[in-house]
């Protein structure tokens, strides 16, 4: 059989042009895999940083926030250690010309949470507890349940407690007992009660067994709507938790004179 003209061993039948048509597309296909490729790992790379700049940011606004926290608490702990520590004080607007007191003049001073008054510092707390832990409370801090000595300690605090008082329930233990002999009412320092500076309601001490039936051999005071005569002491069952009023002496310090 004859073979056309032109006709050669080997041919496929395409023609030239076909043929470098086919490898440009292969080669232009293969740059934008390429391309395609190289952007993916761009972006996955772009990823991974901005993760870790977040992990950075997270982790430093923790740590900012650890040490404010701790510079709070540094602040909170040197407060306490100077109220305990530093003299008392008289601070002046300005310079008087002729101060009133002296530097180095003794003074009486009471720590931080404590209420002076006539040459004694209060506790009045917040936390409610039994006759028993109130007393041990006041004695780890220096004193004791409170003893009225005099009409006017006792208006001091019948006015003190009547402002600290939410409910009319929300009395305050005082150094006042009879547990160990009935009637027979005894100061935390075994002082027997004056009778002409006693202030019980006029029903009190009543001894009531209803809610215990040891009695009630502790006493307690507060009325919130004021004490008419300065009368508002109650016995209650020592068990029952109160708020209570601790006393110590005031402590001697000496002023300084601040001048702005």
């Amino acid at each position: 059989m004859s073979r056309p003209q032109g006709y050669t061993e080997g041919s496929t039948g395409e023609a030239p042009g076909s043929q470098q048509t086919k490898s440009t597309r292969r080669s232009k296909v293969t740059s934008e895999r390429v391309a395609l490729l190289v952007l993916c790992a761009l972006m996955a790379a772009a990823v991974i940083v901005i993760y870790r700049l977040y992990l950075d940011h997270f982790q430093t606004k923790k740590n900012l926030q650890t040490l404010r926290d701790e510079n709070e608490a540094l602040k909170r702990n040197l407060t306490e250690r100077l109220s305990e520590t530093k003299p008392c004080t008289t601070v002046q607007p300005v310079c008087p010309k002729h101060p009133e007191v002296k530097i180095n003049d003794s003074c009486l001073k009471c720590e931080t949470g404590w209420e002076q008054h006539g040459g004694q510092c209060y506790y009045f707390s917040t936390r409610r507890s039994s006759w028993k832990e109130s007393r041990s409370f006041c004695k780890r801090r220096g004193g004791d349940l409170v003893k009225i000595d005099s009409r006017e300690e006792q208006s001091f605090l019948e006015k003190t407690v009547r402002k600290k008082m939410d409910v009319a329930d929300d009395l305050f233990w005082i150094g006042l007992t009879d547990s160990k002999t009935e009637g027979e009412w005894l100061w935390v320092d075994d002082s027997p009660l004056n009778t002409s500076l006693s202030f019980w309601m006029s029903w009190e001490p009543d001894n009531w067994t209803g809610e215990d039936p040891d009695g009630e051999n502790c006493a307690r005071m507060g009325v919130r709507g004021g004490a008419t005569d300065l009368k508002c002491w109650f016995d209650k069952s020592c068990k029952v938790n109160q708020k209570y009023i601790c006393e110590k002496e005031a402590e001697i310090g000496e002023y300084m004179v601040s001048c702005v």
